[in-house]
């Protein structure tokens, strides 16, 4: 959840630390600190609870020119937010930063009664067991790092540096990813590329169990086993405007606009309009294979749940003889599930770093099962580790609410199920609808931005003294209300619910009244009239609606229409997001909030 970042080389460590920082500050955090060591090993350490902003005030005061340094953006799990609790972390001459969780941090924190412990923090537990193998000088500081992190239970994406030894960083990870950018006379480490982007185009991803010795010259890495390892060097694809927010007043709208460009991205060679048929080459089943296939676990957190969600009612359009079930990783990964013959498992996470996603990942392969990652984050663990894969190809998503991931995630799993239909010979005439209104999508998308966006203003504007809203939809309506309400909850705090039109009879119609605004999603096909029967129930109780349709008239007394004007049939849900998208985004900046940095959330999940 926190930033990580590290440099050693011939440049002012400080300058990468902190802008690398603020390139992670995204991911959420309540406190950051670098430290920095001169050429004699002398620290310069900084730490500031809050913004980072608070952080540069002191730096402003305490400018050096030393060549090495790690930095890092906390969010508090042990500990509250304060300078203390904040890393770098140090124990006799060691400096430590720390992504993750320290499981058995209390019963390792008995055995060192000769450090005097200043935190509350599981990670300064883990510096002060590193100097307990190192400060005898029976250990170098690798072997060091490699003693104590044998005897840690837990996840770790961690930076290392000690004043006896200011030439040299030891890195490791374990659950918690770690970015090694290799540039000319500087090596850069991060939790994340992007705050390598402008340094250096080339990374090397570490892997679970490895331990990286680095210079300004060398990299040098082995597994905790002392086993040497082959460094892969990946090439950095983001560039530095896909990260700024090119003259958008926050991240999020630019990102919600950027939907045309990055869906265009996620299709482009994999769909064939002429011939009606889609080409995924990443997953690597071949036509047997996916013919074989009777079952589909979706597994996802988040919007990579809603998005799974909705891609598996649309399968199943489609596809015969395939039970779909798409499930949250947090809960999956405890249930003892049984998973039938002929499975295949779909892996759905944005960063390909989610902890609970992962771990679940880990489990459907111990049972043998193909899984395939549809993941935007290239060189992820997740990514390395299913079977096959399809990337998106969104770009970076700094804002901390998803938005362009999920309709890409969409699609893709939309076009993964008409590959399997193709395979089992579904005649061309019920896919071609599909594939035809897929590839029209961008352009859709386009066309709805570009004409909603006053309007949706005007109307969040009437909505965001309300504190509690529902979201209502029926068929692929309903996992669309279920995204639509995640994220006016997560950026705007109003206590946002869905359900499906269905359901309201079994419980939610008790809470309307004025407190309450309702959002139906009302698109047209053949559940039209019931969901219109839906709303008028809720009118009759006194409701404050608004509808969101693609229909010409609902013939409905309701507050506020937003009506999406499109060719798209099947997947107009989909449009129907994007409202819901730019409604939660002016809804938040009426209220004055923090659009891209909601409270106590972060944008990658890497701890239970």
């Amino acid at each position: 959840m926190c930033g990580v970042v590290g440099y050693v080389g011939d440049k002012k460590a400080q300058d990468f630390l902190i802008s690398g920082l603020k390139r992670l500050e995204y991911r959420g955090y309540d406190s950051a600190g670098i430290v920095t060591l001169a050429e004699d090993g002398t620290p310069t350490l900084l730490r500031a609870q809050g913004k980072i902003v608070n952080l540069e005030e002191k730096l402003a005061k305490n400018k050096r020119d030393d060549k090495i340094g790690i930095g890092h953006t906390r969010w508090a799990t042990h500990g509250e937010p304060s300078e203390n609790n904040a890393h770098p972390h140090r124990a006799g001459d060691i400096f430590v930063v720390h992504n993750g969780i320290i499981e058995n941090y209390k019963e390792l924190k008995e055995q060192l009664k000769e450090h005097e412990f200043k935190s509350e923090t599981d990670s300064e537990v883990l510096a002060a067991l590193i100097n307990s193998f190192y400060h005898g000088g029976k250990y170098n500081l690798a072997d060091a790092v490699v003693q104590a992190l044998k005897l840690v239970n837990g996840t770790y994406g961690i930076a290392v540096v000690s004043t006896k030894n200011p030439d040299e960083m030891v890195v490791a990870r374990s659950g918690s990813p770690l970015v090694i950018g290799v540039g000319n006379d500087e090596t850069l480490i991060a939790s994340d590329a992007s705050a390598l982007v402008g340094h250096t185009k080339r990374a090397i991803y570490l892997n679970d169990g490895e331990v990286a010795v680095i210079t300004k010259d060398s990299i040098e890495i082995k597994t905790l086993n002392a086993e040497p390892v082959s460094a892969k060097v990946e090439e950095i694809e983001t560039n530095l405007a896909a990260i700024q927010k090119g003259g958008y007043e926050h991240f999020l709208l630019k990102e919600i606009m950027e939907q045309p460009e990055s869906l265009t991205e996620t299709l482009r060679g994999r769909v064939n309009v002429e011939n009606g048929t889609v080409r995924l080459g990443g997953p690597g089943l071949t036509e047997a294979e996916l013919r074989k296939i009777k079952h589909l676990i979706i597994v996802g957190c988040g919007t990579a749940y809603h998005a799974g969600m909705l891609a598996g009612y649309y399968i199943e359009q489609f596809t015969p003889e395939i039970t779909i079930e798409t499930v949250i990783a947090s809960e999956y990964r405890y249930r003892s599930a049984y998973i039938p013959k002929d499975s295949v498992a779909l892996i759905v996470s944005q960063s390909g770093e989610t902890a609970d996603t992962l771990a679940c990942l880990r489990e459907i392969k111990k049972q043998g099962v193909k899984t395939i990652g549809i993941v935007n984050a290239i060189g992820s663990t997740i990514a390395r580790e299913v079977d096959g894969g399809t990337y998106v190809h969104v770009g970076p998503e700094i804002s901390v609410a998803s938005t362009k991931a999920f309709t890409s995630q969409v699609i893709a799993m939309v076009m993964f199920g008409l590959t399997i239909a193709q395979a089992k010979g579904v005649k061309s005439n019920i896919l071609r609808p599909y594939v035809e209104e897929i590839a029209k999508m961008p352009e859709e998308i386009r066309k709805v931005l570009s004409s909603v966006g006053d309007e949706v203003k005007g109307v969040a504007k009437k909505y965001c003294e309300y504190e509690h809203a529902i979201y209502l939809g029926r068929d692929t309506a309903y996992p669309t209300a279920m995204e639509g309400a995640l994220k006016l909850k997560e950026i705007s705090y109003v206590d946002a619910n869905a359900y499906a039109f269905g359901e309201l009879k079994h419980g939610p119609l008790a809470l309307v009244d004025d407190r309450f605004f309702e959002v139906a999603l009302i698109p047209r096909g053949h559940l039209y009239e019931k969901s219109l029967s839906n709303v008028q129930e809720v009118l009759a109780r006194g409701g404050h609606v608004l509808a969101v349709t693609n229909a010409d008239d609902i013939g409905l007394s309701v507050d506020s229409v937003v009506k999406i004007t499109t060719s798209l049939e099947i997947f107009a849900p989909i449009l129907m997001n994007l409202v819901s998208q730019l409604f939660a985004y002016y809804v938040t900046v009426a209220k004055g909030y923090n659009v891209d940095q909601p409270r106590n959330l972060a944008k990658s999940v890497t701890v239970e």
